[in-house]
């Protein structure tokens, strides 16, 4: 089955990771349109991938060449809904409300399929309406290290500018946090990860830091819980610097709770979380669109 992948973000975020990881195991099945420039293309071209720039005429050129698109941030559904010839699924990777006019139902109601990334997300799209049998969840895939943390490093949190990543709330705690872009770079000696946001689809980066042994304190949103087990592969707290304080203070002053959580934490994404399981569950979702 030949599939055209359709992204419109600028920067490489966890979607984009995630869509480079499919389209490495996919190999000439995949085709992508992606912003000219952004890395997302350069890095598709690397592995490969035919690779163009994102448009409506290209959408409506080379969706004619292929047996389904599979759309994978807002904007791609958009135009998708106008100008591909064929069916399309859409990967739902954020935890917001779907918007109830007129439009937006419009939109949501063409997708052959919804690709969920956690339970947390498909419970947002069933209060939108969109039909439970319409819906698959397929969590998100991470590569497992060969080896585990040191956990002789420092504290991490992600670096970013989205106002609903935590950023101001972490600095408030007190704690000695590195703020990194680079979290592969680091996580191999982090001791722990600090994930706080508003809103959560499901947490790559939260599920990059168990992939390596590392203990999580996350915030109780979206689909944080359900790979952020408490006292089992780290702590869940409300969006108050004190809470987040005594969470990582619990792991950082018990070394025994804190091999467990890494042990833990390996062993969730081994069963659950690879990316051979992603593939798998993808194709899976193709398969009940194209026959």
């Amino acid at each position: 089955m030949r599939v055209l992948h359709l992204d419109s973000g600028p920067s490489l975020r966890g979607g984009q990771h995630q869509l480079l990881a499919l389209l490495g195991t996919m190999g000439a099945d995949a085709a992508l349109l992606a912003p000219a420039g952004s890395p997302t293309l350069e890095r598709a071209r690397s592995l490969g991938v035919d690779a163009r720039p994102i448009s409506a005429a290209a959408i409506l050129s080379c969706s004619r060449t292929v047996e389904l698109v599979h759309c994978h941030d807002a904007r791609s559904h958009t135009l998708a809904a106008l100008f591909s010839r064929v069916p399309f699924v859409v990967s739902r990777r954020v935890a917001f409300p779907v918007r109830k006019g007129l439009l937006s139902r419009w939109k949501y109601a063409r997708p052959a399929r919804f690709l969920a990334v956690s339970h947390a997300v498909l419970c947002r799209l069933l209060v939108a309406g969109v039909p439970g049998e319409k819906i698959d969840i397929v969590p998100d895939g991470v590569a497992l290290p060969p080896t585990p943390s040191t956990r002789t490093g420092p504290i991490l949190a992600l670096q970013s500018d989205d106002p609903l990543k935590g950023g101001d709330l972490l600095r408030r705690t007190g704690l000695d946090i590195h703020f990194t872009t680079d979290l592969p770079a680091h996580l191999p000696e982090a001791r722990l990860f600090l994930h706080i946001s508003e809103s959560e689809g499901l947490g790559s980066a939260a599920l990059l830091a168990l992939a390596h042994g590392v203990p999580v304190v996350a915030s109780k949103v979206g689909g944080l819980p359900e790979i952020v087990i408490p006292g089992h592969t780290g702590l869940l707290v409300h969006n108050y610097p004190s809470e987040i304080l005594a969470a990582a203070r619990r792991i950082l002053d018990d070394e025994a709770l804190a091999a467990s959580m890494a042990a833990n934490a390996r062993a969730l994404v081994q069963s659950r979380f690879t990316i051979e399981r992603m593939l798998r569950l993808t194709l899976d979702s193709y398969s009940k669109v194209v026959k």
